[in-house]
């Protein structure tokens, strides 16, 4: 299954947590081609979420502080999910066990 815009933000994010890569350091990282990289990037750009650093012979790209915000709120949203998900089965086993124990 084909990942979505958004599934394909954050990876580019998640990747830029720690460190500054260039396009093809995060099109490997992301297993992306170049131009898709370089596509993400320029939007990530656009809305200031990272930003380019000229080293001397490469563009780096890093996080800003609004990037390393969005990026942890998409983590917390994605662990609030897992965290619905399993808790409904665990709803539905507490209610199953009342009933027998009736």
């Amino acid at each position: 299954m084909a990942k979505s815009k958004l599934e394909l933000y954050e990876e580019v994010l998640s990747a830029l947590v720690d460190k500054s890569l260039s396009v093809d350091n995060l099109a490997f990282l992301c297993d992306m081609d170049c131009a898709t990289v370089t596509e993400l990037l320029d939007f990530l750009e656009k809305n200031r979420l990272v930003e380019n650093n000229h080293s001397y012979t490469k563009v780096l790209y890093s996080l800003t502080e609004r990037g390393e915000a969005v990026y942890k709120s998409l983590t917390k949203t994605k662990r609030l999910n897992k965290l619905k998900k399993s808790i409904k089965p665990i709803k539905e086993t507490k209610h199953a066990l009342t009933t027998l124990a009736e």
